[in-house]
Parts: structure tokens; C-alpha cells; sequence
């Protein structure tokens, strides 16, 4: 019987994001917010669960909604895909209008039930970034577009992030990262070396747009609390905009001659 419950739940859950996305059309739209997570082979079924989950429980959380849902008149559009090999992104949770509590709490059970999809496992950011930008092109029409790629590891399949990101769409669009080093001693978080490295790597290859930042997670058990910095960072900033200013073309596009990452490269700002 319990388990009949849940899955009546979920059902319900789902009806109610499907609706959620089927009224996208109505009103204006302050934020396209794509979030795109690691599923890459780096990733453990122990690290999976603490990513999915804890975005789950950010997106209910009482200062995240509050910015959510903050302008009403406005609301912020979501969309959620896993992404590893360069074939494989899949999407979680499909274009969904956030108009009240009801919506996050209908996608964060949608997140509390999901199983890990079967795919290849590279680390392919550059192929996740350009779908991301699809989702984009067909997505509502928001003044402010941000996409925001969780990863924990280096680009080693197919297009290199900034070929991925060549689209006519990236000229109006922020890319933040959220970078996941290996758990360390709260003593040692200064001086990790590892994170240091991966967050200079997505520093020059990944995030693109004024404004463009890195989160850092010190592990998989830091993911939740660093997603709510960052949430609550990029919800912020658009709320800084104002609803009659529309971002305008990025002052760096891609650049696809641009040196290849490596450890006697320099970091370049995006």
C-alpha cells in the first residue's frame, strides 16, 4: 500500500509540472533557467543520489522560493536535463513556469523519484552546453537566459564548451558553473588543489556572459548548500536588472580559435 501511495504521488507530480509547462505562453518572463547536471561515469550511484536529491530539497527551500517567486507578474521559467557522453543529454523536467509553490513542490517530487538513465559515461560539457542552447531557441521568450551546468570533472568528448556554445542564442545568454572537487578537511578547503584546478579550467573553457560566476561544492555532500548559494546568486541578479532592462548582445562571444585548456595554459576570463 505504501508504495501504491507513492506512486500515485509521483503521478500527481508530474501531471502538475506537465501543466506548469503547458502554460509557459501566459504572461511575461523574467529568466530561462536551464540546469544541467553531471551524470558522467565520475559520478557514483552514492554522488547521483546526493545531486538529485539535494537539488530537490534547495528548490524547497524557503529563501530560494521566496526569490522564485518574488515577481509574480514575471515568474522564472525552468527547465532540468542530465548530461555525460556527447549523445546523451536527457531531460528531467521540461519547461515549467513557476508561479507558486505548488510548482516546486510538484518538481521537486518529480526529483525525489527519478532513477539515473542508462548512458555512455564520458564527460562531454561542450556537446550539454549546445543543448542546452536548443532547449533555449525553443523555450519562452524571458528577458534575462542563464544556463547552469553542474560538473566535476574535465571536458574529454566531442566538442570542446566553447564550440559548444557557437549558437546565434549564447550572444543573450549567462553560463555559470557549479564545480564539484573531492570531499576534503574543512582545514584543506583553502589550499585544494584539485578544485583549484577544475575551477580555473570551467573558468576558461565554460562560463561565458557579464556577469558569469563559479560556485564550488567540496563533494557530492556539499552539493545542496552550494546549489542554494548559487540559486540564490543568479536569481538575485536578475532581479538587480529590472523588468525594462533586456540583457543585450555579451560583450564576448565564442571564440573558437581560443587556445585548448592545459596545465601550461593560461586561465582567460570567458
Amino acid at each position: 500500500m505504501p508504495g501504491l501511495i507513492a506512486w500515485r504521488c509521483w503521478l500527481v507530480c508530474l501531471w502538475l509540472v506537465m501543466m506548469g509547462g503547458a502554460g509557459q505562453a501566459a504572461g511575461s518572463c523574467r529568466q530561462a533557467l536551464v540546469l544541467a547536471l553531471d551524470v558522467s561515469s565520475s559520478v557514483d550511484t552514492v554522488e547521483y543520489g546526493l545531486q538529485i536529491k539535494g537539488l530537490a530539497a534547495t528548490l524547497l527551500d524557503p529563501e530560494v522560493q521566496a526569490l522564485l517567486l518574488s515577481e509574480p507578474a514575471n515568474p522564472i521559467a525552468l527547465t532540468i536535463f542530465e548530461w555525460s557522453g556527447r549523445f546523451d543529454q536527457r531531460s528531467v523536467i521540461g519547461w515549467t513556469i513557476i508561479q507558486s509553490p505548488a510548482d516546486l513542490l510538484a518538481i521537486s517530487g518529480v526529483l525525489m523519484q527519478h532513477e539515473r538513465p542508462e548512458m555512455s559515461r564520458p564527460t562531454a560539457i561542450g556537446p550539454a552546453l549546445a543543448h542546452a542552447g536548443r532547449l533555449l531557441q525553443t523555450g519562452p521568450d524571458c528577458r534575462k537566459r542563464t544556463i547552469d551546468i553542474s560538473g566535476d570533472g574535465k571536458h574529454n568528448d566531442g566538442d570542446r564548451p566553447v564550440l559548444g556554445r557557437t549558437a546565434a542564442i549564447f550572444a543573450t545568454t549567462t553560463v555559470n558553473a557549479l564545480v564539484i572537487g573531492h570531499d576534503a578537511p574543512p582545514g584543506l578547503r583553502s589550499i585544494d588543489g584539485e578544485i583549484a584546478d577544475l575551477s580555473a579550467y570551467f573558468r576558461a573553457e565554460v562560463i561565458h556572459g557579464p556577469g558569469a560566476f563559479i560556485e564550488t561544492a567540496f563533494g557530492f555532500q556539499d552539493f545542496q548548500a552550494a546549489m542554494k548559494r548559487k540559486l540564490l546568486r543568479e536569481l538575485a541578479m536578475v532581479l538587480a536588472i529590472g523588468p525594462n532592462e533586456i540583457a543585450g548582445p555579451m560583450a564576448n562571444g565564442p571564440d573558437p580559435n581560443a587556445p585548448r585548456w592545459g596545465k601550461t595554459t593560461a586561465a582567460r576570463q570567458p
